[in-house]
């Protein structure tokens, strides 16, 4: 998938630096063009004449350079490329992004650019936990930037975390699968997903129902980033102001009942995303008219409605290889999704908090964690496109080494 990709490397400063000869003699062996820029701590750690070799390309260092500005410029440079990968993105790199600062050629040229970016971070572990560093993380990624690890180990200042550039391999693998979605050749090509969206409506009357405040949002950026990895898609949606995604078959459906029973003739799936906010009553009995008002109001008998993430979690032939549920919780977040995926027999639950005043319902952002049999994997806040664009990216991982 990198066979004739144009790549602008850019090369921070940090002792993760390098490892870069070997990153760019990789891409080269997969057919990828790459010209570099280096910053002036970059090359502290990495001689601009040693990338120079290994690219086969002039390393370009200066911004107020004459010769390269009448030769290249910062703006040609920038926009020739089919991706730029900032690698290592140390701490101070991803701040002058986040803020938009361009004070050299590095900085200049990402903020001139219009073509996708992705980073490679790397950092001390109090670096990287920083709640600035963490804040500049979240704004990166709201702009779409994509990011790379950092992965967990021995860090070179002799601490051990989270702040390790991710190994060549990985920054690979993640470049490849990035032109595999711009192709439709993605990671999940050949699966089919089934999702779910969205609240149910429960009749009440002819004109009343029983709902709760989902917008839908977050199950439709999940089927939408599950079918940019070319995963055949399926999205069961309740009722919503959300648009139909692109590229996905879309079912529109009001009660659980509708919604379970258009999940079981989804099947076949080899991936399952419960994400609708199903409602767990219905009423009994519903008249075909407006029940009017009396001096008392009327007594409603309401009976469980079908539980559409433990049905599709149930052993047998149909049963799909990864079935993923939410929690949406008010309290005891981890220990209730916990207990709710074993008592439903998921296999992963992605638990959110959506108390009074944490804007996950209706909102644009949100703060999950990522439970399964091995632990809680605890996200950041972020953009619910990002937090599905990672469930999507984790989701292909387990396809990679299970289906």
């Amino acid at each position: 998938m990198l066979d004739n990709k144009r790549i602008l490397l850019i090369v921070a400063g940090g002792i993760a630096a390098v490892k870069i000869p070997d990153l760019i003699r990789r891409l080269r062996e997969r057919g990828a063009s790459v010209r570099c820029i280096i910053t002036k701590s970059g090359a502290q750690f990495v001689t601009p004449l040693t990338l120079a070799a290994l690219s086969g390309d002039k390393v370009y260092q200066d911004l107020f350079s004459l010769t390269d500005e009448s030769d290249m410029g910062h703006i040609r440079l920038s926009r020739e490329a089919d991706i730029l990968l900032v690698a290592p993105a140390t701490a101070d790199i991803m701040a002058k992004m986040a803020m938009g600062q361009a004070d050299d050629l590095a900085t200049t040229a990402l903020l001139a650019t219009d073509k996708p970016v992705m980073i490679a971070p790397s950092m001390n572990v109090m670096m990287w936990t920083h709640p600035a560093t963490q804040a500049n993380l979240i704004t990166l990624k709201n702009r779409a930037v994509r990011v790379i690890g950092p992965g967990v180990g021995d860090l070179a200042c002799g601490e051990v975390g989270d702040g390790r550039m991710a190994e060549v391999p990985d920054i690979l693998a993640a470049l490849s699968q990035f032109f595999q979605k711009r192709q439709g050749q993605g990671a999940l090509s050949g699966f089919h997903a089934i999702v779910t969206s969205g609240p149910t409506h429960e009749p009440i009357d002819a004109v009343r129902y029983i709902a709760n405040r989902s917008s839908g949002k977050q199950g439709h950026a999940v089927a939408t980033a599950l079918a940019e990895l070319g995963a055949s898609v399926t999205l069961i949606s309740g009722p919503t102001h959300e648009p139909d995604p692109d590229g996905v078959t879309v079912q529109h459906v009001e009660t659980a009942a509708q919604m379970m029973k258009a999940a079981r003739e989804a099947l076949p799936a080899q991936i399952v995303v419960c994400a609708a906010a199903v409602a767990d009553w219905k009423v009994d009995s519903t008249p075909g008219k407006k029940l009017k008002k009396g001096a008392t109001p009327p007594s409603l008998s309401l009976s469980e409605n079908p539980d559409i993430l433990a049905t599709l979690s149930q052993a047998g032939p149909q049963r799909p290889a990864l079935v993923v549920g939410f929690a949406a919780e008010t309290d005891n977040l981890i220990e209730n999704a916990q207990l709710k995926r074993a008592a439903k027999n998921c296999d992963w639950i992605v638990a959110n908090d959506v108390s009074p005043g944490s804007g996950a319902f209706g909102g644009d952002s949100n703060t999950v964690h990522l439970v399964t049999a091995a632990g809680v994997e605890s996200w950041p806040t972020l953009r619910k496109r990002a937090v599905a664009e990672r469930l999507a990216e984790r989701i292909a991982a387990f396809a990679e080494r299970n289906l």
